[in-house]
This record gives structure tokens, sequence and C-alpha cells, in this order.
């Protein structure tokens, strides 16, 4: 403690994936570091996923650096399988995670960043915000939005089918949580599968390792200047895990085009036909969680950071990590994380003065 400060090397915000798979490269590096949790308990957002979530991609290949994740029956890691891992690959490289620490904001100090917290504050030569944004659900704007009598949850909010049993509901959003979400509250309710176009079904024999391996494939291709592969298949196509597997059985994943607005008691499409429903579940995405940022002159008007490889265009003692494609290939995902993480970390030793030990793991 310098005059009521912590002063470190490092300070990575968010004990996540992300700031663990930092970590880990912090820690091979001997680098004075902390991570600055903002749960009372590991696992990042995990915990707070639906109960019946599964990855998509088997175990062996959602792994953070230097320790694989288990193995799980049945292939596909659960929700809990995640955050067991989580919790224990934190405690297997004594990670130094400091929980629960709120970050308020970060602001410009000499030759540092100031880390002000509920907590006190942290100096450091160079901070790595890995946030997420499982804190920041996105809803869009609909017209009659505040008028609905009925229910509304973000799939941030959403546990179980159970408690839609035999009612009307519509779900909403394309990706693989909309299409998991919809699976199973499809056996309980009357569901309708609201999505802006149509969602793109991946070959069974397709799962996310295979998503990966392309994506990485197209970014090393581009990176040497070659023009990619055009593979089918992206990281937001949807994997048809054996519960979606069983819900095309039974007829349930056709979509319709999104309403126009809400009623009182419903929606209301383009062309005028009201519908009558209970409840609409928005599986709509998440925007960074970056308000910590904000007294920094970082944002730009999109809300996001303009980085380059990771590194704030505005302030070269940040480093974004973990926020989706924009901040790295691929990024935002267990399978991904490693080689971003390994980069950040790599370039963070570089501007403070110390690589050793930061190569791969």
């Amino acid at each position: 403690m310098t005059g009521g400060q912590v002063v470190r090397d490092v300070v990575v915000i968010g004990g996540g994936q992300s700031g663990l798979a930092a970590g880990y490269f912090l820690r091979r590096a001997n680098t004075d570091f902390e991570i600055l949790d903002a749960h009372d308990r590991p696992g990042g957002a995990w915990p707070d996923a639906w109960d019946s979530l599964k990855l998509f991609s088997p175990a062996q290949t959602s792994s953070l650096p230097g320790w694989p994740m288990p193995p799980t029956a049945g292939g596909y890691p659960t929700r809990d399988h995640v955050v067991d891992y989580l919790s224990a690959y934190e405690q297997r490289y004594g990670l130094p995670v400091q929980r629960p620490v709120r970050v308020k904001d970060v602001l410009r100090a000499t030759h540092a960043l100031s880390v002000r917290t509920d907590r006190g504050i942290w100096l450091a030569k160079a901070v790595i915000s890995a946030t997420g944004g499982a804190g920041q659900p996105f809803i869009p704007p609909v017209s009659g939005r505040m008028m609905f009598r009925g229910r509304q949850l973000h799939s941030s909010a959403y546990r179980s089918p159970d408690e839609f049993a035999g009612q009307s509901v519509l779900v909403v959003g394309g990706g693989n949580s909309g299409a998991q979400i919809l699976a199973e509250v499809s056996k309980v309710a009357a569901t309708a599968w609201v999505t802006t176009e149509q969602p793109r079904f991946l070959p069974d024999d397709v799962d996310g390792r295979v998503l990966f391996e392309r994506a990485t494939a197209r970014v090393r291709a581009e990176l040497d200047g070659h023009a990619p592969e055009a593979e089918p298949g992206s990281l937001g196509d949807i994997v048809m895990v054996p519960a979606l597997r069983e819900a095309r059985e039974r007829g349930v994943l056709g979509t319709v085009l999104p309403f126009s607005r809400f009623t009182h008691d419903g929606v209301m499409w383009p062309d005028g036909t009201r519908v009558a429903v209970d409840a609409v579940i928005w599986c709509t995405g998440f925007r960074p969680a970056l308000g910590h940022l904000s007294h920094l002159g970082v944002l730009e008007a999109d809300g996001r950071v303009a980085v380059r490889q990771g590194r704030a265009v505005r302030q070269p003692r940040l480093w974004m990590l973990g926020y989706g494609e924009w901040t790295g290939a691929a990024s935002a995902t267990l399978a991904g994380i490693t080689r971003n993480a390994r980069d950040t970390v790599q370039a963070v030793l570089q501007s403070i003065g110390g690589v050793e030990g930061a190569g791969p793991a």
C-alpha cells in the first residue's frame, strides 16, 4: 500500500474466462498483477446462465490455457461443469483474484492508470479490461414495449421452462441461445420463434470446435494476405446439439419475422394481425460493459473502444480483452480466448518493460 493505494504493474478488471486467461500468462511471466472481480464467487457470468445451458463445443476444445477442461458425460459441458472448471482453474494457478471489488472508473494518473473501486484505489502501469458484456443485456427498442402487461425477460434472466408452462411465449433472437431456449420452452408452452432472418443451421456433425477452427483459419489467411477460403459456417450459426435435433423432430424450429409493435396483451405484426401472448424472452445479445471507462475519454460513439491489436487507440496503457470480434477473433469464447490473452499479455509486458516467460502455453 502507498498512501492508501495498491500499486501493481498490471491490473485486470474482470475475473471471468478472459481475466483468468490473462492471469495465466501474467503469472507465467512473474508479473506483479491483480485481478479485480465484481462477483462474490468464481466463474464470471457463467453461474447466471440458464439451468440447462450447454456449450456447443466439446470440453477439450473449450479450455483455458495450460489446463484442459475435464471431459463430461454427453460431450458438451453444462453450465455447472464450466463453473466448476473456472473455479478450479483459478485455484490451480493461484491467481490473485480480489472479490467482490466493483470498479467505479479508470482515470489517468502520473505514469499510470488509477482504478477507483468500492474497496480503494489501484494504480497500475497497464490495465486489461476484461469485463465482457453479460452485465449489459440488450433489448431492441420496439414500439409499445412499456405498455405490454405480460412478462418480458432477457435470456440473462431466464432460468427454466417450468415457469412458462401452459403459456403463449415468443422467443426473440436467431442465435444459439434463442434456439436452445426455444427448444426447451416449446415442450411446455405454445411458442413462436421471432428472428430478423432465417437462422442458419449447421450440419449435425459440425460443432463449435469446427467453427472455431474455420474462424482461426480465416484470420490466419487474412494476416498472411491471402483471401480466406469460403467455407460455410461462422460462430453465429446454430449448432445442432442434441436438444435442437429433438426440437427439429417436433417441428418447432420454424421462425416468423419480427412484430412491429406491442399491444397491452400481446403484439401486432406489420400486416395488422394481433396475437395475445403471455411472455416474451429476448435472446438478443449483450453490449460491452464499459461504464468503468466512461471518464477515461476512450469510448467512441458506438459505445466501444477503438483498438489496434487489442490496445486502446486513445489510451496506450489500456488493453481490451474478450469482448468479441472487435478485440480479437473468437475472443468472447472459451475456445478462442487463449490466443487473444497470450498476445495481449505479450504486448502489455513489452509496453512496461518485461517480456520474459510470456510465450505459448
